[in-house]
């Protein structure tokens, strides 16, 4: 938006404190190369477009904002005069995207010194040299400083999904290792038996109505029916004497594996029924073991499928082989990272899943996604932790307008009311020295606000406090300009 151009007074200039130090000779050139001009109500740049000027408000007010979302959320309003906005890295020259990075409108007809931004630049670099320099290094400095502890931010997070991680794969895995080892004791007693029945005065029919018994045997243990505590244990005692019965030895260890198997003593008679009393015996022994192999391959299936399941949803949390910007299911994101996790959330903390299962997907960057749910999962499980107890972990997920919800809520100790306005600034951290950078909200705050045009709010009462991440359901703006768009907030001085 173009101003009504008015005379350049080098003693109006002087009078603003960004100016007043300035020689005759250097506000003359300023007045020279800039111009006054007065803009009524309304913008006078728009965010993202190219910075070419400078503004310094004469008289007026002044509104600066961003766009979140579909929303324009104010930033700052101020009548002061003197306060400045526009192109004010127009110093740094093309090293950093040289873009508004706010909007700017007038509330009333508003004065403002205006100086194109190669001007400025010049200005800046030869009238206050070591300023410049100062600057400078306060901008790289600050973004290197964020980049450098963000990425150590990362490490531990990755660091303690390692960990745990390695944690959940070897319950499984040892329990293969182990079932595998008495699997092969198990087979080689089998042999055994085999060799011992072979020798025995068995005709072949017999033989043949063994074998036929084992693959029954072995269907009914793949159908075994989930049994309680006192059912399996009545079905133990029902068993261990009707094997007492017949004269079968240690019948009270054999019971147990009959009843994990779903064998009762309706099978036992049809066995009994089958094969001569003389035989009776061995081939229950021989059954045992059958059913004894059985389950523990069953085991060996379960362990295995397990650290599968673990391995997908590690391939899942990391994205590995998946585009960076995609239509995502959050719920499988949200179990990814909440089963990487599982190991560092303990058994402590009770974890509720309130989902939404009719949500559509949503466009994003699922990795940095996962890595918002992983900082806002690891701050809850610190804040019950704190209250020196046990607590509960609410993750829900629901519609709202035209966003998709994520919600965490947990029993913790809450946000004190005093530092509620500085969690989300960069290396604020409320963790001991040593365990948290204080960069975790701060990323998960540009991730969403910033790359997803979504918004990060919280609400805490102590026992009850929530993190609330909203995804808009359509992408807003272009993958491109995301990628493009300059991370530092402008604010007038």
């Amino acid at each position: 938006m173009s101003g009504h151009p008015l005379p350049c007074d080098p003693q109006e200039i002087g009078s603003l404190f960004l100016f007043e130090k300035l020689t005759q000779e250097q506000l003359g050139r300023l007045c020279a190369e800039g111009r006054v001009e007065r803009f009524d109500p309304g913008p006078v740049y728009t965010e993202g477009d190219e910075a070419t000027c400078f503004y310094v408000m004469i008289e007026g007010t002044v509104v600066l904002y961003r766009k979140v979302g579909g929303d324009d959320v104010e930033v700052s309003r101020t009548s002061q005069r003197g306060v400045y906005a526009g192109a004010m890295q127009a110093y740094l020259g093309d090293r950093v995207p040289q873009k508004y990075t706010n909007s700017m409108r007038v509330t009333e007809p508003t004065r403002f010194f205006v100086l194109p931004a190669e001007s400025f630049a010049y200005v800046m670099r030869e009238w206050f040299p070591m300023a410049a320099h100062l600057l400078e290094g306060l901008f790289f400095g600050s973004r290197n400083t964020q980049r450098a502890i963000g990425h150590r931010e990362r490490l531990l997070a990755l660091g303690s999904l390692s960990a745990g991680l390695t944690h959940e794969l070897n319950n499984p895995a040892a329990a293969a290792v182990r079932a595998t080892a008495t699997l092969r004791e198990r087979v080689g007693k089998m042999r055994h038996k085999l060799a011992v029945i072979a020798q025995g005065p068995y005709s072949r029919e017999a033989l043949a109505e063994l074998i036929e018994i084992q693959e029954r045997t072995a269907e009914r243990v793949a159908k075994a029916p989930a049994l309680s505590p006192l059912e399996a244990s009545d079905r133990e005692d029902e068993l261990s004497d009707w094997l007492e019965d017949h004269g079968i030895a240690e019948g009270w260890r054999i019971a147990p594996v009959f009843v994990q198997a779903g064998l009762d003593t309706d099978w036992l008679e049809q066995v009994a029924a089958t094969v001569p009393e003389d035989i009776l015996p061995g081939a229950v022994g021989w059954l045992n073991y059958t059913v004894e192999t059985e389950l523990l391959m069953d085991e060996i299936a379960d362990s295995t499928t397990r650290i599968s399941h673990l391995v997908d949803a590690a391939k899942q949390y990391a994205q590995l082989d998946r585009a960076p910007h995609r239509d995502v299911d959050v719920h499988e994101l949200l179990d990814s990272t909440l089963l990487m996790l599982s190991g560092k959330i303990g058994p402590g903390v009770r974890v509720v899943k309130e989902y939404d299962r009719s949500l559509p997907a949503v466009p994003a960057y699922p990795a940095e996604l996962n890595q918002v749910w992983t900082n806002l999962i690891d701050n809850a499980v610190a804040a019950i932790r704190a209250t020196g107890g046990d607590g509960t972990l609410t993750v829900r997920t629901a519609k709202e307008g035209d966003r998709l919800l994520v919600e965490f809520r947990d029993t913790g100790t809450g946000i004190p009311p005093e530092i509620r306005s500085r969690v989300f600034d960069p290396f604020f951290t409320t963790k001991p020295v040593g365990e948290g950078t204080g960069l975790g909200l701060d990323i998960s705050w540009r991730i969403v606000v910033n790359k997803h045009r979504g918004a990060l709010q919280f609400e805490s009462a102590p026992g009850d406090t929530r993190f609330q991440v909203l995804l808009p359901l359509t992408a807003p703006q272009t993958e491109a300009e995301n990628e493009n768009e300059n991370e530092n907030s402008e604010e007038p001085a």
